[in-house]
């Protein structure tokens, strides 16, 4: 684990409806990879945490990917001064559809 100062990880409201669109059998693994992944240095790019280059349909700045497949999705934006994750979206990768909820978003 990187030390260092650990920023606030601030969950959108929606976030629990994506949640419910995915088994639950996944959750700890969820929130596993987001604290491991965003709870320090959550804007410095690895080979599953990318910043995002074009404006997607949850207005977030990154993505990480994880799981069977690296099959999950979360999107979110950091706000360094704050030293806070926005996490705005969790979505599921299925082939080249992104579901985010129960809705489909474009790529």
């Amino acid at each position: 684990m990187t030390t260092g100062k650990v920023f606030n990880l601030v969950y959108s409201t929606v976030v629990k409806e994506h949640l419910g669109a995915i088994e639950a059998k996944y959750y700890s693994l969820i929130r596993q990879k987001i604290e491991e992944q965003l709870l320090y240095e959550p804007d410095i790019e690895t080979e599953n945490r990318k910043m995002l280059v074009v404006p997607n349909a949850v207005e977030a700045t990154w993505e990480i990917r994880f799981g069977p497949n690296n099959r999950f999705r979360v999107f979110y934006a950091v706000d360094r001064v704050a030293r806070e994750v926005q996490i705005l979206a969790i979505g599921v990768k299925v082939g080249n559809r992104l579901l985010i909820g129960r809705e489909e978003i474009e790529l």
